[in-house]
C-alpha cells in the first residue's frame, strides 16, 4: 500500500515559469526572456551537444585530447601562487594520476575535493612534463549508479545554469502536451516510419549511449526527423490559414480597359516587353480583376523589368478610378522610381506625386493635398506614405519595393490606408532578391509568385574578377582605362568612417586617393549621412554622366541605373553577403558596352580567407544567374538574409533545413490543407503548440 502511494505521488512542479502573477525569480526571468514560457517551449529547447557522463574511462586507456570521465580518490589539494593562484587536486584511479587545475574556484572546492574523497571528473585530457592534466574539469562526489543517458548541455546564456535549465526542461517535458495531432494513418517521409512525438522528445533529450553520434549531429536521426515534420507542418499550416483567411476579405475589382491606359503605356513605350513580363503582367491582371485581395510577390534578377509590371498595374487600378501607392526603403531607390514612372505616364495625363520625409514643408502640403484630393493618380516615396497625415481618396492598389526592408507594422499600416470600410487593397510586392523554391514553398507558402526569369535583350553579361587588394594599382589603372573610353565606374566601400574593430578603409578616404590618382575626372563620394539634397546633387553629376567615378557605400545597392556605368568595383568584398554583392554586380551591364565587377579582397595580416569568403567570392565568378546565386546563398548562409522583416515576431525554424529536408517540406506541404479541410481541431492544436501566438505576422 505504501510503495502505491509511493509511486502515484505527484511530481514536485517545476523551476519553470510561475503564472504572472507571482514574484520570478532571477533564472525565471531569463527563461522567459528566451522565450521558454510554455511547458512545450521547455520541452522543445533541444540540446545543442550531449556528454558521455555514462562510463568511467581508465587513465591508463585515456589518450591525450580524448574527453573523458575518470573516477578516483583525492591524494593531494592545494593552492599554488605559481605562475599565478590555482587550484591543484592530484585524482588517482588506481592506474595512474591526473592532476587538475583550476584557475577559478571557491572554498566549497576545496572542500568537496579534499583529500581522501572519491572524486568522479569528465575534461579533456592533457600530457605535459608533469603527467596527465585536466583544466577546470567538471566534477562531484561519487555515489550512486551511472547515467543510463547522455547527459545534455542546452544552449543558454548569463544567469541560466546548465543545472537549472536541465531541471526546468525535465519538468516542462513531463508536462507538457505532446499529444498526437497529426491524422490516423498518415504517410511517413521517411522509410523507417514516424516516430512517437513523445518518444522522439525524450530521446532527443537524453538519447542512450549507443546513439550514432553522427545521426544525432547531422540530424538524421528518426527522431529528429520526427521534430522536423512537426515544426514543418505547423508553417505550412500557419502559412495556408492565413491565406485563407485573406481570401475572405474583399478588395475593388479592377478590370483592363480595352484601349485603356494599360494599352496606351506600352504604346508609348520605347521597348517592348519580354515574354516574361507579359506572362507576369497577366497574372497580376487576373489578380486585380476578382474581388479578392491581391497578395502577390514579384520576383526578378537585377534589371528584369520590375518596375514597367508595377506600372502597368497601376494603370488597370488607375483606370478603374482608384489611386496606386508605391513604398521603396531608399529615398534613392524611390527617387529612380519617381524619375521612370513621370516620363512614362505624365505624357499620358497622369499625375505622379512625391512623398518623401525630406521634403520642404510648403512642396509636401501640396503633394498631401494633391494625394487626398485625388488629383494624383499615383504617389511614389519612402516611409513617409505611411505617416498618419497621408489620406489617399481611393487606394486600390498598394505597391510594395524591395518588401524584405519593410516590417510587419509597415505593410499593415499601407493597407491601412483604404478608406473604404470593409475592404483591403490590392497588394504587389517585389524583391530583386529572387528566392529559392524551397524557401518560397515555406515562408512565402501564403502568397501568390510571380517570377520574371528573362532579362530585356541588350542587356550585356557582366564579366567578375576576385583580385587581391596587393593589385590595386592595377584596378585603378583600368580604372583610367574605362573613363578614356567616355565610360564611368563605382567604387564602393563597407564602411563611411575608420573603424578600429574592422581595418576597412573608409569611403572618405577612398575618394580622396582616387580624387589624387585620376588628375581631371570628376570624382564623386555619396553615403547615407549625407543631406539628401547634396545626394541629390551627386547623383544627378553621375546621372548625366559629368562625373566620371562615384564612390559610395551600399546606398547604391538597389534602384540606380546609368547605362554608361561599366565597371564596379567593390572594396572589401569579403566583407559582403553573396545577394548584397549581386545586387551591387547589377548596377553595372544596363547599356550596350562591355562591363565587369572587381571583387578587391583584402586579408588580416596577410592571412587567409575565411572558407565561407571563399565561397562566396567563387558564386561570384561562376555565374550571373540570380537564382543560382540565391540557391548557393541560402546553403551558405541560411533564410534569413532572403525573409527580412518578413518574420519579424516569429522564429526561423530552429530545427529543419530547407537546404537538406526539401522531402519533408514537401510532405508537409501536400498534408497541410487536407488536415485544414478534414482535420481542423487537429490542425488549430498543432500550430497552438508550435507557434502559440506568433502568427500575427503572417497578415502582413
Amino acid at each position: 500500500m505504501l510503495e502505491s502511494k509511493r509511486h502515484n505521488r505527484p511530481m514536485p512542479k517545476p523551476p519553470s515559469v510561475p503564472a504572472a502573477s507571482k514574484a520570478l525569480s532571477a533564472p525565471q526571468k531569463v527563461l522567459r526572456k528566451m522565450g521558454l514560457d510554455r511547458d512545450i517551449d521547455l520541452a522543445l529547447h533541444l540540446p545543442l551537444r550531449y556528454e558521455d557522463e555514462t562510463r568511467i574511462v581508465k587513465l591508463r586507456d585515456a589518450r591525450e585530447g580524448d574527453t573523458v570521465q575518470i573516477e578516483g580518490t583525492v591524494t593531494a589539494c592545494e593552492v599554488s601562487f605559481k605562475p599565478r593562484r590555482q587550484l591543484l587536486v592530484t585524482l588517482d584511479d588506481g592506474s595512474d594520476t591526473c592532476v587538475m587545475r583550476f584557475f577559478s574556484f571557491y572554498p566549497s572546492h576545496q572542500k568537496s575535493m579534499a583529500v581522501g574523497n572519491r572524486i568522479r571528473a569528465r575534461g579533456e585530457v592533457r600530457g605535459g612534463f608533469m603527467g596527465m592534466t585536466m583544466m577546470h574539469p567538471s566534477f562531484k562526489t561519487t555515489g550512486g549508479a551511472l547515467p543510463e543517458a547522455l547527459t545534455p548541455v542546452y544552449p543558454t546564456v548569463a544567469g541560466l545554469p546548465q543545472t537549472y535549465l536541465r531541471r526546468a526542461v525535465l519538468t516542462g517535458l513531463a508536462h507538457a502536451d505532446v499529444t498526437e495531432t497529426l491524422p490516423a494513418g498518415v504517410h511517413s517521409p521517411d522509410p523507417r516510419g514516424l516516430w512517437d512525438l513523445r518518444a522522439s522528445l525524450q530521446f532527443l533529450h537524453h538519447p542512450t549511449p549507443e546513439v550514432s553520434m553522427a545521426e544525432l549531429e547531422d540530424r538524421t536521426h528518426p527522431a529528429w526527423i520526427r521534430l522536423k515534420c512537426e515544426e514543418l507542418l505547423a508553417q505550412q499550416l500557419s502559412q495556408l490559414t492565413a491565406k485563407r483567411e485573406r481570401d475572405r476579405l474583399r478588395a475593388p475589382r479592377l478590370s483592363v480597359h480595352p484601349a485603356g491606359l494599360s494599352e496606351r503605356l506600352l504604346a508609348a513605350l520605347p521597348f517592348a516587353l519580354t515574354g516574361a513580363q507579359q506572362r507576369v503582367t497577366a497574372e497580376i491582371a487576373q489578380d486585380l480583376a476578382r474581388a479578392v485581395p491581391m497578395h502577390r510577390l514579384l520576383q526578378g534578377d537585377v534589371g528584369a523589368g520590375k518596375t514597367v509590371v508595377a506600372a502597368l498595374a497601376a494603370m488597370v487600378a488607375i483606370d478603374a478610378g482608384w489611386q496606386c501607392a508605391l513604398m521603396a526603403p531608399t529615398e534613392i531607390l524611390a527617387s529612380q522610381h519617381f524619375g521612370k514612372l513621370v516620363g512614362w505616364l505624365e505624357p499620358l495625363g497622369i499625375q505622379v506625386a512625391w512623398l518623401t520625409g525630406s521634403q520642404k514643408k510648403k512642396e509636401r502640403q501640396a503633394m498631401l493635398q494633391a494625394v487626398s484630393s485625388g488629383e494624383a493618380a499615383l504617389v511614389v516615396g519612402t516611409h513617409a506614405l505611411i505617416q498618419e497625415q497621408v489620406q489617399f481618396k481611393q487606394l486600390g492598389l498598394a505597391v510594395i519595393d524591395e518588401q524584405h526592408r519593410f516590417g510587419v507594422a509597415q505593410r499593415l499600416a499601407l493597407r491601412g490606408k483604404m478608406q473604404e470600410e470593409g475592404m483591403e487593397p490590392h497588394m504587389l510586392m517585389m524583391t530583386a532578391t529572387p528566392i529559392p523554391r524551397t524557401l518560397a514553398m515555406s515562408y512565402y507558402a501564403d502568397l501568390d509568385v510571380s517570377v520574371l526569369d528573362e532579362l530585356p535583350p541588350g542587356r550585356t553579361p557582366v564579366v567578375t574578377k576576385v583580385v587581391s587588394d596587393s593589385r590595386r594599382d592595377e584596378v585603378v589603372e583600368r580604372i583610367s582605362a574605362q573613363l578614356a573610353q567616355g565610360r564611368q565606374v563605382y567604387w564602393v566601400c563597407p564602411l563611411i568612417e575608420e573603424s578600429e574593430a574592422l581595418d576597412l578603409t573608409n569611403a572618405t578616404q577612398t575618394h580622396a586617393d582616387l580624387s589624387d590618382a585620376l588628375p581631371g575626372v570628376m570624382v564623386g563620394l555619396l553615403h547615407s549621412r549625407m543631406p539628401v539634397a547634396e545626394k541629390k546633387a551627386v547623383m544627378d553629376l553621375f546621372n548625366s554622366g559629368v562625373m566620371g567615378v562615384l564612390v559610395s557605400t551600399t546606398v547604391i545597392e538597389v534602384g540606380v541605373d546609368v547605362p554608361n556605368a561599366s565597371l564596379m568595383v567593390i572594396e572589401h568584398a569579403e566583407r559582403f553577403g553573396l545577394s548584397q554583392l549581386h545586387q551591387l554586380r547589377g548596377r553595372v551591364g544596363r547599356g550596350a558596352a562591355a562591363s565587369a565587377c572587381v571583387l578587391l579582397y583584402g586579408t588580416p595580416d596577410g592571412g587567409r580567407l575565411s572558407e565561407t569568403a571563399r565561397e562566396r567570392l567563387r558564386a561570384m565568378v561562376d555565374t550571373n544567374d540570380g537564382f543560382e546565386i540565391a540557391r548557393r546563398d541560402l546553403e551558405i548562409r541560411g533564410p534569413g538574409e532572403f525573409l527580412g522583416a518578413r518574420q519579424s515576431g516569429a522564429p526561423l525554424l530552429r530545427f529543419a533545413d530547407l537546404s537538406t529536408d526539401g522531402h519533408l517540406l514537401e510532405w508537409a506541404r501536400a498534408l497541410a490543407p487536407e488536415m485544414l479541410d478534414r482535420h481542423a481541431l487537429l490542425a488549430r492544436r498543432h500550430i497552438a503548440r508550435w507557434l502559440g501566438g506568433k502568427s500575427e505576422y503572417l497578415k502582413a
